[in-house]
């Protein structure tokens, strides 16, 4: 029995005419190396999921608008969808180049991609405070950890005053669509109670 095509003739066409611009584009001098280099910078990278995020606009810059958004999709696309640039008559180095670089960074890319599209929710949280000696200085830090839905635990480390920050746009943006079931009694009290210690420390310090 034979398979539908993946892609019907409308779309072959265009299909094709986005493969030759996209090889159009990394047939220039030393494009290749260079893509592959941004590529295994990219994945190789301790800031992987930030640096995948701008990786789209990165290869756009090297390529062109066009041929970047190609190249990004042509790595994640189905195998079956893939397998048809072998039927469009690009150079032989270029497609073998787009072979390898699909092995070799297709999967990391696509996973990332999907959690930044999909974020994963948050199972659990921890908060701790820590004292850190910045030059010559005693400053408060906050040590946040989020635990994934797959287990995976996050931490972040950032001065106190961040956190405030963070807290603050938090409940900005909550707040206004907030209702008597979205917070409970005991949560809306600790909120009150935290403040209060703030204030009256706040008081306290400017006293003369």
């Amino acid at each position: 029995m034979s398979s539908e095509p993946v892609l019907d003739h409308e779309e072959q066409f265009l299909f094709k005419e986005e493969i030759l611009h996209m090889a159009s584009a990394l047939a220039d001098g030393g494009m290749l190396d260079n893509v592959e280099d941004l590529l295994t910078d990219v994945i190789t990278s301790p800031r992987f999921d930030s640096e995948v995020f701008t990786l789209e606009r990165s290869l756009q810059v090297m390529l062109g608008a066009r041929a970047g958004t190609t190249l990004v999709g042509l790595l994640t696309v189905s195998p079956e969808v893939f397998d048809q640039v072998a039927e469009v008559h690009i150079q032989p180095e270029i497609h073998e180049r787009l072979v390898a670089w699909r092995a070799r960074f297709g999967l990391a890319i696509d996973n990332a991609l999907n959690f930044l599209n999909n974020p994963d929710g948050i199972q659990g949280h921890n908060f701790s405070t820590q004292v850190a000696h910045v030059d010559d200085r005693r400053v408060l830090q906050g040590r946040l950890t989020l635990v994934r839905y797959n287990n995976e635990p996050q931490f972040f480390v950032a001065d106190a005053a961040v956190f405030y920050g963070l807290i603050a746009d938090v409940l900005d943006r909550l707040v206004p669509q907030t209702d008597d079931e979205t917070v409970d009694p005991d949560t809306l009290t600790r909120i009150k109670d935290a403040i209060a210690v703030i204030e009256r420390k706040q008081a306290a310090r400017n006293r003369p």
